[in-house]
Order: C-alpha cells, then sequence, then structure tokens
C-alpha cells in the first residue's frame, strides 16, 4: 500500500471567497479549545475538596486526572478519522453536546467510580471535539495569510494559557462554590457553543472511498494507555517495577504494530505521510516535549504554593494569572513574526526562553523567585505554541485535517500524562534521598528540593524541544502560505 494521498475532494466548503462568518467560526472554535485544554488543569486545585467529599484514596486521586487524558489521548486518533468522514461540523457539536454531558455527570457525583466515569467520558467526548474544532479552523482560514496568522494566534493562545487560567477558574470555583462547579460550567458553555457552531460553521468532510482503520484504532488507543499507565504506577512503584516495565514495555509494542498496521492499511488511521514531513514531524515532537517539560510548572508550582506557601485555592489560581496574561501577550507578539521570519526562529527562541524561565524556577519563592520565572516562561510559551500549532497543520491534505489536528492534541494529552508520571516519580525519589540523609526534621526543604530537581529536568525537556525544532523545522515562512488553491486542496463549491 502506498502512502499516496487518498482521491477525494471535500464537501460544504467553498473556493470562491472567504467565509463571511469566519471570525464567529474563530470564536467557537476558540472557546472549545479552551473548554478541552482547561478542563485537563481545573480539577488540580479542586481536588483536596473532591477527595475529601467523595472519601478516595490518596492512591486513587491521580485518577481524576488520568482518566479524562487516557480516554482523550487514546481516542483521538479516531476522533480526527470520524470527523474527517462523518463530517467535521456534526462530530465537533456532537462533541460538544457528550462533553455537556459528561460534565453534568461529574458535578452530580456521589462516589469514586461515578467521578472517575465521569471524567473518562469526558475525554472521550473531547476526542471527538477537539479534532474537529482545529481542523474546522483550518479549513476556514486558508485564503489570506495575515488572517491565518491571527486565526492560529488566538489559537496558539488559547493552547497556552487554557492549563493557567483552568487552575485560576478551578481555585476561584472551588473556594467561592463548589468543586462541583469546576464540571458544571461546562455544560451551559458547551451546550451554547453547539448552538453557535450549528448556526455558523460550515459542514465539511472527506467524501473519497469511506473507511475505518478498526485494527489501527485498537492498537493506538490500546497502545496509548498501556504506556500512559505504565508511566503513571511509576509514581507509586516505581520506574523498575515489574508493574511499570511490563506496562511500558506492552505499549511500546503495540505502538510499533501501530506504524506497522499504518503503513499497509487502504483507509490508514494515521496516514504516515502526516508525520513524515519533516516539519510537521518536527512540530509534533516538540509539542509532546514542550507539555512533558511544561507540566513540572503547573504540578510543583501548585504544590508550592499551597503546602510551602500557605495559599488558599483562590489565592494559589489568581497566582497563576500573570502566566496566563503573558501567553497572551506574547502570542500576539508571535502572530506576525511567524510570517516575516518563519516558525523555526520564533518557536526555537520561545522555547529557549521556557527553559530559562523553568531552570530559574529551581529557586522558589514566589514574590522574587517565582513570579519573574512565570512571566519569562509564559513569553517563551507564547511564542512557541502558534508557531507549533500552524506548522503541525500546513499543507496538510485536507481528507487529512482531522487526523493531523487529532494528533497534535493526542501529542498534549499524551505529554501532559508522561510528564505527570516522569517528573511526579523524579520529584519524589529526589525528596525521599534529601530526607533520608538529613532527617525527617528537613521535610519542608526536601519537598522543595525535590521541586527544584523536577523544574531543572522539565528545562531540560524544554530545551530538547528547542533542539528538536532547530534541526527539523525548516527556516523560511512556509507556514502561512500566500495562498491555498482549489486545484490542491480539492475544495470544491
Amino acid at each position: 500500500m502506498t502512502d499516496a494521498p487518498i482521491k477525494s475532494n471535500l464537501v460544504g466548503a467553498a473556493n470562491d471567497g472567504p467565509d463571511p462568518k469566519r471570525w464567529s467560526v474563530l470564536l467557537v472554535v476558540v472557546i472549545a479549545q479552551l473548554m478541552v485544554v482547561l478542563d485537563a488543569s481545573i480539577v488540580t486545585i479542586a481536588l483536596p475538596s473532591a477527595q475529601r467529599d467523595l472519601h478516595f484514596s490518596v492512591a486513587n486521586r491521580q485518577w481524576v486526572i488520568t482518566a479524562y487524558s487516557l480516554a482523550f489521548g487514546g481516542l483521538l486518533l479516531l476522533g480526527g478519522r470520524i470527523a474527517d468522514f462523518a463530517g467535521r461540523r456534526r462530530i465537533f457539536i456532537v462533541g460538544l453536546i457528550g462533553f455537556a454531558a459528561a460534565s453534568a455527570l461529574g458535578g452530580v457525583a456521589v462516589d469514586q467510580a461515578m467521578l472517575f466515569g465521569s471524567r473518562a467520558l469526558q475525554g472521550a467526548a473531547a476526542a471527538l471535539m477537539a479534532p474537529g474544532a482545529l481542523s474546522i479552523l483550518t479549513n476556514t482560514f486558508q485564503d489570506n495569510p495575515g488572517e491565518r496568522a491571527k486565526a492560529f494566534g488566538a489559537y496558539g493562545a488559547v493552547g497556552g494559557a487554557g492549563a493557567a487560567i483552568g487552575v485560576l477558574a478551578g481555585g476561584v470555583l472551588t473556594e467561592f462554590a463548589s468543586w462541583r462547579w469546576c464540571f458544571l460550567i461546562n455544560v451551559p458553555i458547551a451546550l451554547l457553543t453547539a448552538f453557535a457552531a450549528s448556526r455558523v460553521v460550515r459542514e465539511t468532510r472527506s467524501t473519497g472511498k469511506t473507511g475505518y482503520d478498526i485494527p489501527g484504532a485498537v492498537l493506538v488507543t490500546a497502545g496509548i494507555v498501556s504506556l500512559v499507565y505504565g508511566f503513571t504506577k511509576a509514581v507509586a512503584d516505581g520506574w523498575t517495577s515489574a508493574t511499570t516495565l511490563s506496562f511500558t514495555f506492552i505499549g511500546v509494542i503495540l505502538l510499533i504494530a501501530f506504524v506497522v498496521v499504518e503503513s499497509r492499511s487502504a483507509f490508514p488511521l494515521l496516514p504516515l505521510r502526516v508525520v513524515l514531513e519533516r516539519n510537521r514531524g518536527g512540530a509534533f515532537l516538540a509539542t509532546l516535549l514542550i507539555v512533558v517539560g511544561m507540566f513540572a510548572m503547573f504540578l510543583f508550582v501548585s504544590y508550592y504554593m499551597q503546602q510551602i506557601l500557605h495559599y488558599s485555592a483562590a489565592k494559589s489560581g489568581v497566582a497563576f494569572l500573570p502566566f496566563a496574561l503573558g501567553v497572551i501577550v506574547a502570542a500576539g507578539l508571535a502572530t506576525p513574526l511567524v510570517p516575516k521570519i518563519g516558525p523555526r526562529a520564533v518557536m526555537t527562541s520561545g522555547l529557549l526562553i521556557a527553559a530559562a524561565g523553568m531552570l530559574w524556577l529551581t529557586q522558589i519563592s514566589y514574590w522574587t523567585h517565582l513570579l519573574p520565572q512565570l512571566i519569562v516562561m509564559s513569553i517563551g510559551m507564547g511564542l512557541a505554541f502558534p508557531a507549533l500549532s500552524s506548522t503541525a497543520l500546513t499543507k496538510v491534505n485536507p481528507e487529512d485535517s482531522g487526523v493531523a489536528s487529532s494528533l497534535l492534541n493526542a501529542s498534549q494529552q499524551v505529554g501532559a500524562s508522561l510528564g505527570a508520571a516522569l517528573l511526579n516519580t523524579i520529584a519524589a525519589t529526589a525528596t525521599a534521598s534529601y530526607i533520608a540523609s538529613r532527617g525527617a526534621g528537613f521535610l519542608e526543604r526536601g519537598t522543595v528540593h525535590g521541586f527544584a530537581v523536577a523544574f531543572a529536568v522539565g528545562a531540560a525537556i524544554l530545551a530538547a524541544g528547542a533542539i528538536v525544532s532547530a534541526a527539523l523545522v525548516q527556516g523560511n515562512a512556509h507556514a502561512y502560505p500566500a495562498s491555498v488553491t482549489a486545484s490542491a486542496t480539492g475544495i470544491q463549491p
């Protein structure tokens, strides 16, 4: 089986000019993306309250986060392919409605099983919603490079700042309402967004020979779940435990088998042409490394604020606000830079700035050794995210836009899961070694030492992302082509 593009057309889109409702479409997509991104972090600060109310153990509380990321990351590629063939607007709306229903279930959860199940359902719904949202954006802004830059700038800003906004929202809702509102707040927003999408978004779909790669879907989902579960078990069991090694090994084998199947499938879930193109492959890999490294900041700074500085949930959330604002401002600055100097310079410099900020975090107290670092990191992330998003999706065949956008989101979700397991284990090990060598009276200092070690590793991972960007992504301004012709895209009126 060759890896040539599927010969198909897109229906429902126009090639006679820009969509007159394109800015309304952008608003709908940004709101949906914000829900997806912040829902992965909004529960972080709410976890202690939910744990007390529903009486689940410290060992089990990780599943509030992991159930979401496992379902989301494991089903994203399948969700992207379903959106390509069943209709991107249709699946986007289905995902929004499903997300609202799952959020309502989580908000009224009466025990841990109900809460964990609702989080998995949220992840599954997000796996339909997220690729549909990004492919809608890709297909809506094709003609005008300036408008495309603005659209991806807005999307990138939400991607970079959404996690910090989620922490802020989680802290405020938990302290002044209830942890349940971290879920219930999604219900009206998702339903209103679904209604708006039905009014302003054009339907697009691939209309060639339709087929679903079921073996590929099973292999990639099982592989990601096994790999993430293995990394998650490392938190409690250690990296050399039989459980960790077994699940990690099985995950790697399943993912290798997935690549083999995709190279031979008539209807591949992930056409290898999507990732083998140099720029896109570099952008996907850099995105994965960014999220793995950045997770150290959100996870351990949140713990540091509440456990060491004794901030309330709301105050901890507010303390993340400078990071969110910095990402938004820097993303706005990056938007005109990318088409002028190319994505490589922007994303590489952004990642190096972020790595420097993360390394600076190894010296922590809020006003002198936390706030400045958050600002530096936010500038770096704000520069990198728009260039990464656009590069990952530029020149993708229209019939592959759903799977390409789902792969971008999968890189973020899998990165978050791997980052949680990897960096939490590193921090815990460093803390235990520090206390063992100095005594139980150094518990607080040992905890901070563990955070600092995790920050150093996170900085190294961000620097690795910068190296990947510099080595693989081309230096020209290819990310915003002047035009996309109808013959090249297969778009029909």
